[in-house]
């Protein structure tokens, strides 16, 4: 299996210089005379550079692979030679780099880049091509799994439009990885632009052929892919190549809606709907977007955990770890469209429609989670549903040999059902890892995996990460500010609290209650919370005031409620949202909530849920 890491037609692309290159980063195209004074020399390397080529070998790649051979040749006195390192080669990951002429050429006279090649044993070459510059790169062209053997054969590269290439500086590229994790070497000869006259009947496509539709906001940014071009080959064959959005024309049936840049980055200006379509040479492209913008778009909350203590799979708040995909498209059971290619004001979403399940893989490395308690995700559900929705989350965890399969893998699918998954809201998921019971290791986690389980067709998901929280906070809730004249308070440093209140009264409850000193403030501590109750010292009337006020902390519950109970007993209860990721939340609650508790006769407070709970500051007030 082969084992490349790069995405080498990205902009990112490091560039090790093994010899010297004068590479400017922007075309200089001042005018038509200017323009004719580019060489027109087809030559790339036939014998040995042609004249003002240099090469540069690009990062991670082994930086030596690329020599000129005497010995192996298909014509001539010399051919370029390639070795392609084993899987663990310490010199580089893959071979792989870029020839280019500093000045650029004019090719507009060729419709074909050829060249031949033979390796030392049978092997497909992961990707050659050219316009590669380290600039914009904006006519770069891909070929992949190009099929090779031990005799010479001629490769032939599409030209998608000629009139495009007027100053092209990348002439050729290539990149290759080990065959079933084993090196070996292979032979380029003759490289050359060519007027063929036999390549016909192109068909572009733009978004895989697809037509497309999708929710989206003011601000969006849109990156169209799936680009490509089929020629009809002279030996009867089609012929796709990938191919860079700078040769097409775009356009908008409302621009007042979206543009399309030259680089194929849709931005969504306004209100309404519009239809992206693309023509290239003339030849109408396969494949249309229609975006649907309902205006202003509202972004996830700001995560608020501190750096250190975050491992960031996708969040434009913290350093990401090295992710190899956002949506693996397994097929052939997955439908889910879409990844990491939104951008709306800055902030960068993953976005996925016709939603079945998805997986984000980061598997080399591995995530060594095992010190995180949380793993975080923010959801916002598109598609107009009830709110009955549910989704699915999976976390494995790939075992010592981070492999998926390998025999030590562990994982587990934990159900979110929340009446909140509703259209429209972000939802932030704060889920305690021990929930995940059938993840028996979080020293090599490797995937996040989403699954729809009820109702969700479109979503968008950020900020994914796992985080620490302390199971004890690290600080004494705050001090309360209200004055005592306005408070009747049940538990408080700060005031004097009911006489005779029973904090820790036998209901029959298996939570363990102590008080415990944090920064020198008296706080309670439910530890394993079932349920657990406090009996006021007399019954009190609390009709004239306004509010409930809590402050409470818990690293682990999932399902914490607040009583008020009345004679009768009348209990009405409060849901309190768990785990308190950003440390103590000051509750304030209206006491109308308790409705028909009587507000004039309370005489108990109860809690139950679940985890670790600490509470300080329990009163009533104005």
């Amino acid at each position: 299996m082969k084992n490349i890491k790069i995405n080498y037609i990205k902009n990112t692309l490091l560039l090790a210089i093994v010899l010297l290159i004068n590479v400017s980063c922007e075309r200089n195209m001042a005018d038509d005379a200017t323009l004719s004074t580019y060489s027109k020399n087809a030559d790339v390397f036939i014998d040995t550079f042609s004249a003002g080529l240099g090469y540069g070998a690009f990062g991670g790649s082994k930086y030596t692979a690329f020599t000129v051979d005497t010995d192996v040749k298909y014509l001539g006195t010399a051919s370029m030679r390639f070795d392609v390192p084993s899987v663990g080669d310490p010199s580089g990951a893959y071979a792989g780099g870029v020839f280019i002429d500093g000045s650029g050429r004019n090719l507009t006279d060729y419709d074909a880049l050829t060249f031949w090649v033979k390796g030392s044993q049978a092997a497909t070459l992961n990707e050659v091509g050219f316009g590669t510059d380290f600039g914009l790169n904006k006519y770069n062209v891909r070929m992949q799994n190009v099929p090779i053997d031990t005799n010479w054969k001629k490769i032939i590269i599409p030209l998608p439009d000629a009139s495009k290439l007027i100053q092209e500086k990348g002439m050729f590229w290539y990149s290759e990885g080990a065959e079933n994790n084993l090196g070996y070497t292979f032979w380029i000869d003759n490289v050359k632009y060519e007027k063929l006259g036999t390549i016909a009947h192109p068909q572009p496509v733009i978004l895989d052929g697809l037509n497309s539709s999708e929710q989206t906001f003011i601000g969006s940014s849109i990156n169209l892919t799936g680009l490509t071009d089929t020629f009809n080959m002279p030996n009867g064959i089609n012929q796709t190549i990938s191919i860079a959005p700078s040769y097409y024309t775009f356009t908008s049936s409302n621009p007042s809606v979206a543009t399309v840049s030259e680089l194929g980055v849709v931005s969504v200006i306004g209100s309404g709907t519009c239809v992206i379509k693309a023509t290239l040479g003339g030849v109408n492209a396969a494949g249309s977007l229609t975006l649907n913008s309902i205006g202003v778009f509202t972004p996830a909350p700001t995560p608020t955990q501190n750096a250190a203590n975050v491992i960031s799979i996708f969040s434009n708040a913290y350093t990401n770890v090295p992710v190899e995909y956002y949506n693996g498209y397994w097929a052939p059971y997955q439908t889910t469209q879409g990844g990491a290619d939104v951008h709306i004001n800055g902030d960068d979403l993953l976005k996925y429609s016709q939603f079945n399940f998805v997986g984000v893989q980061f598997s080399q490395p591995t995530v060594n989670a095992s010190q995180m308690t949380h793993v975080h995700v923010d959801v916002k559900v598109l598609n107009a549903t009830g709110a009955a929705n549910s989704i699915k989350i999976a976390l494995n965890d790939f075992g010592s040999d981070a492999v998926y399969g390998g025999g030590n893998d562990s994982g587990y699918n934990l159900i979110v059902n929340n009446a909140s998954l509703a259209a429209g809201s972000w939802v932030s998921l704060d889920l305690p890892l021990t929930l995940f019971t059938g993840l028996t290791s979080r020293t090599h986690l490797a995937q996040v995996v989403l699954e729809n389980n009820s109702g969700i067709t479109d979503l968008l998901v950020d900020n994914v990460y796992f985080y620490k929280v302390s199971s004890a906070p690290s600080t004494a809730a705050p001090t309360p500010t209200v004055p005592a004249a306005n408070v009747i308070s049940v538990f408080s440093d700060s005031y004097t609290n009911i006489s005779g209140t029973i904090l820790n009264p036998n209901w029959g409850q298996a939570t363990v209650a102590t008080q415990v000193p944090i920064s020198g403030n008296n706080t309670l501590k439910y530890s394993g919370l079932n349920y657990q109750g406090i009996q006021l010292g007399t019954s009190q009337n609390v009709s004239g005031k306004t509010y409930l006020h809590i402050d409470y902390y818990t690293a682990n519950s999932t399902a914490l409620n607040a009583y008020l109970i009345s004679t009768g007993p009348v209990e009405k209860a409060k849901a309190l949202a768990v785990p308190t990721s950003s440390g103590w939340v000051s509750l304030e609650i209206p006491l109308s909530y308790f409705s028909p508790v009587n507000l004039a006769d309370i005489i108990q407070l109860k809690f139950d849920g679940n985890g670790d709970i600490y509470l300080d500051n329990i009163y009533f007030h104005n």
